[in-house]
């Protein structure tokens, strides 16, 4: 158990058991220490330091490390910490890490028998014969942990704290483009989109990318606040979306992927989990690639928020996956190599996800009937072609159906959940709307409520002309509309 149990935890652990530790008896102590050093796979006497220490803090008390002399009957008694050995070396240590530029210790400790003499025939160092050893002598980590204070101040003050988000980061491992290899379908890119504008203040509406490695395959979500509650909620959806199980999501190292949501969710769900390494984008090109082919195409680079807004996302990314997975083709690398300066890549000819989900070897038979049923219900919701006449109504009334539900999956428990969860995003940033989002939020509501009066304007002049046409010309009309429809 020493070995799957986080820094973190045996920090809790420690103080959790801290305060009984002190109040205990010496053999309540011992079976403390028992417990202690089984769970977190520490030495017994680094324990009983660890426990120390905590307890020192705790009332206020100086450690024992620290050399300060205690008067008992009146006298004055020796220090009780370790004496430390390189306290007299310290100040010429400091000089030799400012003279080597600064290194690290294990480089310092290859220059400090070159170095020394130099400083001392210059006078920046003048050690005693007994310090001069201990200098020849030190290792590195003494010399790292004797310069830590130095180091920070030397860089401007104390370092942030590590915080709980990046304990779980470390746990997950790292995954680069050539790792990839050829998985089979189900290994996914997963990346968010910010839909910001030219200001990242305040909540907006981000944009959860999917991108099947093997086929290619995208499906676009969009959130109306960075949470990990939502991502999993996304995540779900997504898997209904998808014609076959997702088995692994490679994240970046977004907090909102790395967070104690999202990454026990998917181990729960059997979803092997990955990152990319940090501020290197080529480990997702595959998403990377779609962020700008599908998402910004489709919305651009404006600024979205709101529910309302994100429900309209919603229609327009459940319309574009049937033309990006179905119809249309992308290249796929194939080889590349490298011939002196020059760059040589292959690719496979173009193919659509689909045709790529029915030729891949490792789809089952299963899986590909659930390919070609989302292809049939594409073709018969009017994206592409024409069914049989007589059944323009019944297209129109699934394919307002299919938009309704593809709407909703955003509030899959309710609008109140989106909402709520919209606002405290904004409580947590502690921002209010800009001009630029109300402005971009209005723009939005005024174009669909043109849109929706112009098509609404245009069917009802159709239908007039056509009624009137009809009543001169009954006969040629209907010829005239059956040519039309086969055109």
């Amino acid at each position: 158990m020493a070995r799957r149990i986080s820094m973190g935890a045996r920090r809790e652990v420690v103080w959790a058991v801290a305060e009984r530790y002190g109040a205990a008896g010496r053999g309540e102590k011992g079976r403390i220490l028992d417990e202690l050093t089984a769970t977190t796979g520490w030495h017994r006497k680094h324990a009983v330091r660890a426990l120390s220490a905590i307890a020192a803090s705790r009332t206020g008390r100086l450690q024992r490390c620290e050399e300060t002399p205690r008067a008992v009957d009146d006298t004055a008694q020796p220090p009780t910490g370790r004496r430390r050995k390189y306290a007299g070396a310290r100040d010429a240590l400091i000089a030799l890490w400012e003279a080597s530029d600064r290194v690290c210790g294990k480089r310092l400790v290859a220059m400090i028998p070159a170095l020394l003499p130099a400083l001392e025939r210059h006078g920046r160092v003048q050690p005693t014969s007994e310090e001069r050893g201990l200098l020849l002598s030190v290792s590195a980590a003494t010399i790292d942990r004797m310069l830590v204070d130095v180091k920070i101040a030397a860089a401007g003050g104390r370092r942030r704290r590590i915080g709980f988000y990046s304990a779980i980061r470390r746990e997950v491992p790292i995954r680069t483009f050539n790792d990839w290899g050829s998985p089979p379908p189900g290994f996914c890119e997963i990346d968010m989109v910010a839909h910001g504008g030219t200001s990242v203040a305040g909540s907006f509406i981000q944009t959860l990318t999917m991108v099947d490695i093997a086929t290619g395959w995208t499906e676009c979500l969009p959130l109306v606040a960075r949470d990990g509650s939502l991502v999993v909620e996304a995540m779900t959806r997504a898997q209904s979306l998808f014609p076959w199980l997702i088995r692994g999501a490679d994240f970046d190292n977004d907090s909102a992927f790395m967070n104690d949501v999202v990454v026990p969710w998917c181990r729960e769900q059997k979803i092997e989990v990955t990152r990319s390494r940090a501020y290197k984008k080529n480990d997702q090109a595959f998403v990377e690639q779609k962020n700008g082919a599908v998402v910004r195409r489709l919305v651009g680079y404006g600024r979205f928020d709101g529910v309302e807004t994100a429900r309209v996302m919603a229609r327009l990314y459940a319309a574009a996956r049937l033309h990006v997975n179905f119809f249309q083709p992308s290249f796929k690398l194939k080889e590349k190599r490298r011939e002196g300066a020059k760059v040589i890549k292959r690719y496979h000819a173009p193919a659509t996800p689909y045709e790529r989900a029915l030729a891949h070897p490792k789809l089952v038979h299963g899986h590909q009937a659930a390919v070609a049923r989302d292809l049939s219900r594409s073709r018969s919701g009017g994206v592409v072609g024409r069914g049989p006449r007589g059944t323009g109504r019944t297209r129109r009334a699934d394919r307002q159906a299919r938009s309704r539900s593809c709407g909703r999956h955003i509030a899959s428990r309710s609008p109140r959940v989106c909402a709520v969860a919209w606002h405290d995003d904004q409580e947590r940033r502690g921002a209010r709307h800009t001009p630029l989002a109300e402005t971009a939020l209005q723009e939005t509501d005024t174009h669909a409520l043109q849109a929706r009066s112009a098509s609404d304007d245009d069917r009802e002049l159709v239908r007039v002309r056509a009624a009137d046409h009809g009543a001169r010309h009954r006969a040629p009309a209907r010829r005239d509309r059956s040519d039309h429809v086969q055109r």
